[in-house]
């Protein structure tokens, strides 16, 4: 029993694509950090990734009538993260699935209220490892 049709949507099939080649990008431009540094990351960066991963999650929950179930462990996942990093939740979204509170930026595809520059929180060691 084959789910998913061999076509996908206008648009659907290009735009997972390139969002597919983005993180790959990504992955090769965080990589050369892994040795305990800072992974190259900002403040910044690391809102526009989790922003990334929210959305597509979003939008994989149409796949399937239980995938908002399903995915629901990657948005507390990535709740605790921003919470970790001392970052601003992600918007919350109202049963249509759009943000609830209306967009006060410029970019479209940004729901955020305002990026806010502020000291970054001191480095914790990584769980599991002796300091």
């Amino acid at each position: 029993m084959e789910l998913l049709p061999t076509i996908a949507g206008p648009g659907v099939g290009e735009r997972a694509d390139a969002a597919a080649d983005a993180a790959c990008h990504l992955y090769d431009a965080v990589a050369p950090w892994s040795g305990g540094g800072p992974g190259g990351w900002s403040r910044t960066a690391v809102e526009d990734a989790a922003e990334t991963i929210e959305t597509t999650a979003h939008a994989l929950a149409y796949v399937h009538p239980r995938a908002e179930v399903i995915l629901a462990p990657v948005h507390a996942a990535l709740a605790d993260l921003r919470r970790q990093l001392a970052l601003a939740p992600a918007d919350q979204l109202t049963a249509g699935g759009v943000p609830a509170t209306p967009r006060t930026v410029g970019n479209p595809r940004r729901t955020r209220w305002e990026r806010v520059l502020t000291a970054p929180a001191p480095r914790q060691p990584p769980s599991g490892t002796a300091s």
